[in-house]
Order: structure tokens, then C-alpha cells, then sequence
């Protein structure tokens, strides 16, 4: 019988364990380790082998939940299958909101997202709607149902759905978790914001310069060969029309060059030392380090803030929010965090020792422990950082502005003082 490696959560405790486990298919491998109280966050066949997947019929005929497509489907769906993203956030969030919307009005799940699926305009998220209700139609829950998109709905959103139905309060959760997704991308909004016009006066500055490279210098060379013979020409413009002359006649490679450097550095940061180096960086830089710095604790502290209030268990919340921290060294961090917890300690302490998170965080988190009330802790502290962010994308906004200018002065300006040194030197000869 064919053995599967697993990675599961307890249900019960939240805490993280692996192992191995025999069954026929991958399907029934997920279905053994649910009867077990086991949450199956990977499984893969051992040996690279692929045992087939259960029939589509004999799944339909069983009444337990449907399991996650991640670990070989019962019904694969092409479109979810395909390239590009199903549906991008905003899309998301209206779909959650909406639902939120109807459940709390005290419509059944089922029949909400079958109303949704009905006035859904793209057709591969409309797919993945129905193939819920179909889900839930069956037998199984409507965590099951997302389970089966791991895509379009990440761990987060699951566990929190799981935790809602659990308690009772899925409506409750759902607006909780619509609410977390409208100001994470309002925050990722002005991040991004702050870093668009430095991109496009960069891509601008480029523009410029080669075209002047690749058009205007190399008639000033001509024109200083005709009139200076063979005098020689300052070191200055003879840099400028050497980079000049192997522009113009090696463009084909020099757009290759271009396109070579920007995916050779995609490839570095997709390495694991790429990805340190890269993040350590952005936290660490003069200008922009402070930014994403508060960006990645108002991420932390809020995304492990609905969780908590939600009702996942602290060691389970605190894997997910390491999964979903969009950092490195904030994910190590927790990592250290997670392992203190399961030994009995709390938060704070091995949060304030591991140097990345200011000690007011640690300090307010430290009181929200104390008295009971770490969610909201977490959450106001999530709002404080918010409004940080504001004031860094603006004061950042206000210093971009004149170092891009000069950055384009000093380009421009170096190629005409190169291209005025010899006429200087032919004025000076004909006087």
C-alpha cells in the first residue's frame, strides 16, 4: 500500500506534526488524518510516485467533507488550473464582503453562494463557486469547499472560515476577515504608491539618456573628428562616446543585457539567500527600511489579531501568520515565537529577544497578555502602525521628489558637459 508524508495541525492543541501514513490514495490518506484530528497542510506520496485519485462517483457517494485540492482533486477544474490569477484581491474582498453580508441576514450558506454564483461576471471564480456549493451539497462544510482552491483561498482565510463554523459565528468571521483584506490592501496600496514614482522617473531618466546616446552624441563625434584632427579629447567625453558607440552598435545585446539583469535578479530573490538579502534590505535601508518595517508589523499584528479573535488556536495562528508575514526575517521571528509558545512561554518575551520588533509592540502585546485582551491588542497596535505607514509614504513622497530630480540632472548634466569640453577646447583654438 502506498505511504504519503504528511505535515498536519492538531485540531485540538494547534500544534504542528509529521509524519507517515499508509492508504490506497491521496484522498483517503487526507480522510484518515481528518478521523484523526489532523488538519493535512501537505502530503505527498513517497518515492515522487502518483497513486491515482479516488473516483468522482465514489466521492460523491461518501458523506464526509471534501478534501483539499492540493492533495489530488476528485473533480479538477481547468480553469482553476490555468495561468494567471482567478481573481485579484479587491474581487476577493466584494465576495467576502457580500457574503458576509447575506449569512449575517441569516440566509444559509449553500443558498448564499449560489445567489453570488448567479450574479458572478467572471466565469473561472463563477466555476469555483459552484463547485463549493457542490461541495457543500455533498456533505461537507464550506472550509471543505475552499480546501479545494488553495489559489484563490490561502490558509488564512481557511482557517479562519474553519474556526467561524467551529464557533458558530461564520458571518461574525466573514466580516472580520473582509475587514482585514479591505485595509491590507489599502496599506500594500500606499506601499506600493510610494514606490511608483521613484520607478517611472527612473524609467523616464533611461528613456532620456538613450536616446541621446543613440542619437545625438554620435553626431557630436563626428563633428569633433573633422574639427579637433587628431588632438585628443577629455577623458570624460571619451567615456560618453565609448559607452555611446557600444550602445548604438550592440542595442540587440544591451536590451538583452537589460532583460538579462532584471530576471537574473528575479532568480536571485527567488533563492534563499537572495530572498534574506533582499528582505534585510528593505527593512534595513536608509529611506525606505522604516516603511516596510511598519508594514510588515502592521501586517503581523493584525493578521495574528483576527485570528485570535476568530477563535485559531495561538500556536495554529501563530504558523499561519509566520506563512503569510511576506518577510523573512519577521519569519523567523515568529518561527522562534511558535517554539517558545509550545514550550508554555507567551508572546512577548521571546517577540522582544528576537531584535526585529520594537519594544513598544512587544510592550502593548505584553499588556494585552496580561489582561486578557491580546486580539484587541493586537488589532489597535495594527491600526497605530497603519496610521505610521500613512505618514511614511507621505514624508517618503516629499523626499523622492527632489533626489529623483538631481538624479536626472546629474545624468543629463554629465552627458552635455562631456559634449561642451571639446567645443570649449575649438572655441579656444579658433580664438
Amino acid at each position: 500500500m502506498p505511504k504519503f508524508t504528511y505535515t498536519a495541525i492538531e485540531s485540538a492543541s494547534g500544534k504542528e506534526r509529521k509524519g507517515i501514513v499508509e492508504s490506497a490514495t491521496s484522498e483517503q490518506a487526507a480522510h484518515d488524518l481528518k478521523a484523526m484530528g489532523l488538519l493535512p497542510t501537505s502530503l505527498a506520496a513517497e518515492g515522487g510516485a502518483k497513486p491515482a485519485a479516488a473516483p468522482r462517483k465514489d466521492t460523491r457517494k461518501v458523506g464526509g467533507p471534501a478534501m483539499p485540492a492540493d492533495l489530488t482533486p476528485s473533480r479538477p477544474k481547468k480553469k482553476s488550473r490555468g495561468f494567471g490569477r482567478i481573481i485579484n484581491t479587491a474581487g476577493l474582498t466584494v465576495f467576502t464582503r457580500q457574503l458576509a453580508t447575506l449569512v449575517n441576514a441569516g440566509m444559509p450558506i449553500m443558498r448564499s453562494l449560489e445567489t453570488l454564483a448567479r450574479q458572478e461576471k467572471n466565469p473561472a471564480f463563477k466555476e469555483v463557486i459552484e463547485s463549493m456549493v457542490e461541495s457543500i451539497r455533498s456533505g461537507g462544510n464550506f472550509s471543505d469547499g475552499l480546501l479545494q482552491h488553495p489559489r484563490v483561498f490561502d490558509r488564512l482565510y481557511v482557517n479562519m472560515v474553519k474556526a467561524g463554523e467551529a464557533g458558530g459565528v461564520l458571518g461574525t468571521v466573514l466580516d472580520r476577515l473582509s475587514k482585514f483584506m479591505e485595509k491590507a490592501e489599502k496599506i500594500k496600496g500606499k506601499v506600493k504608491s510610494a514606490m511608483t514614482y521613484p520607478v517611472i522617473i527612473v524609467m523616464v531618466a533611461v528613456g532620456i539618456v538613450s536616446a541621446l546616446m543613440v542619437f545625438v552624441v554620435p553626431k557630436f563625434e563626428s563633428i569633433f573628428k573633422g574639427l579637433l584632427k587628431n588632438q585628443p579629447l577629455p577623458p570624460l567625453t571619451l567615456g560618453v562616446l565609448a559607452v555611446s558607440n557600444f550602445i548604438k552598435n550592440h542595442i540587440i545585446i544591451t536590451v538583452i543585457l537589460g532583460f538579462a539583469l532584471y530576471f537574473g535578479f528575479k532568480a536571485f530573490h527567488r533563492t534563499r539567500i537572495g530572498t534574506r538579502v533582499v528582505d534585510k534590505f528593505l527593512i534595513k535601508a536608509p529611506a525606505i527600511g522604516p516603511l516596510f518595517l511598519k508594514a510588515s508589523i502592521g501586517r503581523f499584528t493584525r493578521t495574528l489579531g483576527t485570528l485570535l479573535a476568530s477563535g485559531v488556536p495561538i500556536l495554529q495562528a501563530l504558523i499561519i501568520t509566520r506563512d503569510t508575514s511576506g518577510n523573512v526575517h519577521v519569519a523567523d521571528a515568529l518561527n522562534v515565537v511558535h517554539d517558545r509558545v509550545k514550550e508554555g512561554d507567551n508572546v512577548a518575551k521571546p517577540l522582544d529577544s528576537t531584535k526585529v520588533f520594537p519594544s513598544m509592540v512587544t510592550s502593548m502585546i505584553e499588556v494585552g497578555e496580561e489582561t486578557g485582551a491580546l486580539p484587541e491588542m493586537l488589532n489597535r497596535v495594527a491600526d497605530t502602525y497603519d496610521d505610521e505607514v500613512d505618514n511614511a509614504v507621505a514624508g517618503l513622497t516629499s523626499i523622492i521628489e527632489p533626489i529623483m530630480i538631481v538624479f536626472m540632472a546629474v545624468m543629463v548634466g554629465t552627458i552635455v558637459i562631456a559634449l561642451f569640453l571639446p567645443i570649449i577646447k575649438i572655441i579656444q583654438g579658433l580664438s
